[in-house]
């Protein structure tokens, strides 16, 4: 099975992508896991990754979209979690095309719903936790990143829920429910 998960920054999408990999055996394809491993991997994409990175650019679709077409051809035996990608339609294009390239379909791709005050609270709340903790907090966990982070979410990610929904394949659950209320959707969507 090969899914995406999509939802604004903080919704809970790499915790339910973690719990899949755990229970079902697919492989999360995170783009910024991805990069930081191939920038250290010694590879021809991973060189290329690495300039790109050092001189302080953003990564070009090109790039990614090779990343993971190398992760697509190793495969994986219970799918691909498709996790931080597509992030625009473009990228929403070329992932139709890299799957049948390969042989593979897209399953489902599941928006986590959850609204923006309540995800700006958590974030927030993380921080204090982290701090109270005696940890650093992370540097873009507070009100004004977060809220930045939703501009572009809406901007750029948001036109992919019309998207798949046009194409029938997108399914919605409450984001907002506990881990194991949200893990449970999940997997009504995958099954059901």
């Amino acid at each position: 099975m090969n899914i995406i998960l999509l939802g604004p920054p903080g919704a809970g999408k790499g915790t339910q992508a973690q719990h899949l990999v755990e229970t079902r055996n697919m492989m999360q394809l995170s783009t910024g896991d991805m990069l930081r491993a191939a920038r250290t991997s010694g590879t021809e994409m991973g060189k290329i990754v690495a300039d790109v990175m050092d001189r302080g650019e953003l990564v070009t679709d090109e790039i990614v979209i090779g990343l993971i077409r190398e992760k697509l051809q190793e495969g994986s035996e219970g799918g691909f979690i498709f996790d931080g990608f597509p992030r625009t339609l473009a990228q929403a294009d070329a992932l139709g095309e890299l799957l049948a390239e390969n042989g593979f379909a897209l399953d489902a791709v599941v928006a986590l719903e959850v609204e923006d005050e309540i995800l700006v609270q958590r974030v927030v709340n993380r921080a204090k936790e982290a701090i109270a903790a005696g940890k650093e907090a992370r540097a873009d966990d507070n009100e004004e990143s977060m809220r930045t982070r939703l501009m572009e979410y809406y901007k750029k990610t948001s036109p992919l829920i019309g998207y798949y929904h046009a194409k029938g394949a997108l399914k919605a659950i409450d984001g907002l429910a506990s881990i194991d209320e949200v893990q449970a959707s999940l997997a009504n969507a995958l099954d059901g």
